[in-house]
């Protein structure tokens, strides 16, 4: 009789663990990798999706059609639990979006029937449940809340990695690769000038703030909450280069909605104490410090994003005015402090008689300028630097009587909007937000169906697709159906978390707190971005949400009333 080879045996027993191990784990090490890849990996195409269009497949959407597959054949297997809370809210929207395409198609025809524009259509409505696949997949991953931390690890850890990168395409000229524009988007390599705003690993630096609206409240609420000192350090360092980051990219409304979260992660710790005093101690300590820290790295690092909120500030003459007056008497007061100290002239010469710097207010201009004197009046938006012309057609006859046809430059001229709040807002004020109504309007429970709201005719083909509005957008696209099944899945993952939030003790409440902090920013965010349009967006959001209905699941059968310690 032969023996066996020692070596073989301990390999085959070896390949066994490993095979067992996988086996039950293959879901969790899926859903780790793609929570690190999809924000980490730039946008870099593979091939089109459709002939001349903007959205191009990549090396995530093959991935995650990858693990799809390799989910429903462990769903098959009854390896994994899949029935989510609220589960008949997605389908509801999944068939709410189905009868959406078919509506615009045969009844109110907004899509024409060819198939270059049904493609496009069924394009968006298979993007979204991409984007709603992560929830399954993270669901259906976690099964104690050891998972779930694990998870939450490897999105700090991509977090760091995106500031890192997004730090070195600042000052180092590491590749930009946008998706800015069709030309952009075919994966040509780019790097940041002077005034760019970084985007780091994302398709658009508005992609990439409102990542880190999702991300920071997070990570600053577990820093609080955790005890050990060097995991709190680590915590708080992230959040700081997170707040660099989000600065930098001079995102006006993902900043505000930023802002808006972490004073919900204020609100809900300081709730938390146990007395009024420890109470509003609590909340104006760490309020203090996180106030020194924006205040710094605006300083520091923020001219863009300052800049651009005075461009806000421009449409509103009163707060305007406000502002400035206030401003002015802080760069008196700053003045005369370098005068205390020595570091600036006390005797300084006082300026020649009816002369008027060029930094003083109107109202001190109106008393020495007389009428052939008046300033020139900008004739374009504030956030127009470049005046680009517009091209219209002209018809020409020649000598011999022969009609033609050239294009001639023309002055650009623009709407009240336009000139009052900036080109920005007035896009979404005259164009974009009327078509999303009009939309809404044309089915009010279904609406005119994906990707037709941009277009000026129904038989044309648009590039891209953007209301800059995510809820315009829902209504517009998909109607009240669409509207109430998708955002109720938002409301309903903010029940769980309150409710997870209020039940526990441990790191799991300071989660629940930073996940509702950072819904409530991104909701804020997309009144002026399509974010739950936005790739790395939504993937992360719905992720995370898989996470929150996970460890409400644990909750509801029993499995997280021991507390455990983040350590």
């Amino acid at each position: 009789m032969s023996k066996s080879h020692p070596h073989t045996s301990s390999s085959q027993t070896w390949l066994i663990k490993t095979k067992s191990w996988l086996n039950a784990n293959i879901m969790l090490v899926l859903a780790g990798f793609l929570v690190a890849f999809i924000p980490l990996y730039p946008k870099l195409p593979l091939f089109e999706a459709i002939p001349g269009y903007i959205v191009r497949v990549r090396l995530e959407d093959i991935f995650i059609l990858v693990t799809c597959m390799i989910w429903f054949v462990q769903v098959k297997r009854g390896k994994i639990a899949w029935k989510i809370p609220g589960l008949w809210l997605l389908v509801s929207y999944v068939i709410f979006g189905v009868l959406s395409l078919i509506s615009a198609i045969f009844l109110i025809q907004t899509i024409p029937l060819q198939p270059l524009h049904v493609a496009k259509s069924a394009l968006h409505y298979f993007r979204y449940l991409e984007y709603f696949s992560l929830l399954l997949i993270l669901f259906s991953a976690i099964k104690s809340k050891a998972d779930v931390l694990k998870l939450l690890v490897i999105s700090f850890i991509t977090v760091a990695g995106i500031s890192i990168y997004g730090f070195g395409q600042k000052y180092y000229y590491w590749p930009v690769y946008s998706t800015m524009n069709r030309e952009f988007s075919k994966g040509i390599r780019l790097y940041l000038t002077e005034h760019a705003r970084v985007q780091s690993t994302f398709g658009g630096h508005y992609d990439l703030a409102a990542y880190l609206v999702i991300l920071l409240p997070i990570i600053l609420a577990l820093a609080f909450k955790v005890s050990n000192r060097w995991l709190k350090l680590g915590l708080h360092s992230l959040h700081i280069f997170g707040v660099w980051l989000i600065v930098v990219t001079a995102a006006r409304t993902s900043f505000v909605g930023y802002l808006l979260a972490i004073g919900i992660v204020l609100t809900g710790l300081s709730a938390a104490q146990t007395s009024w005093k420890n109470r509003i101690g609590y909340f104006f300590s760490r309020g203090s410090f996180l106030g020194l820290i924006l205040g710094l790295t605006i300083l520091f690092s923020g001219q863009d994003i300052y800049d651009r909120f005075l461009q806000t500030l421009e449409g509103y003459p009163a707060a305007h005015n406000l502002y400035h007056s206030y401003n002015n008497q802080r760069k008196k007061l700053f003045q005369a402090s370098l005068v205390a100290i020595g570091l600036a002239e006390a005797n300084k010469p006082a300026p020649p008689p009816n002369s008027v710097g060029i930094t003083q207010q109107d109202q001190e201009l109106k008393s020495v300028v007389v009428a052939s004197d008046e300033r020139p009046v900008s004739g374009r938006p504030s956030d127009v630097y470049v005046e680009v012309p517009d091209q219209i057609q002209v018809a020409t006859t020649s000598a011999t009587g022969q009609t033609t046809t050239i294009t001639v430059d023309v002055p650009r001229t623009y709407s009240f909007n336009a000139l009052k709040y900036g080109l920005s807002a007035a896009i979404r004020l005259d164009t974009l937000w009327p078509r999303a109504i009009a939309g809404f309007w044309r089915n009010p429970l279904l609406g005119s169906g994906y990707a037709t709201l941009t277009k000026e005719s129904v038989s044309q083909f648009t590039e891209a697709e953007s209301t800059d509005n995510n809820f315009l957008r829902t209504l517009g696209e998909t109607g009240l159906l669409g509207f109430v099944t998708f955002y109720g899945l938002v409301g309903l993952a903010l029940i769980k978390a309150g409710k997870l939030f209020h039940q526990t003790q441990d790191w799991v409440k300071a989660f629940s707190l930073g996940f509702m902090a950072a819904t409530m920013g991104l909701l804020l965010n997309a009144i002026y971005i399509d974010v739950f349009a936005s790739s790395k967006v939504a993937f992360t959001y719905w992720g995370l949400t898989g996470l929150i209905l996970a460890l409400s699941q644990l909750q509801t059968s029993h499995k997280l009333t021991k507390p455990t310690k983040l350590t």
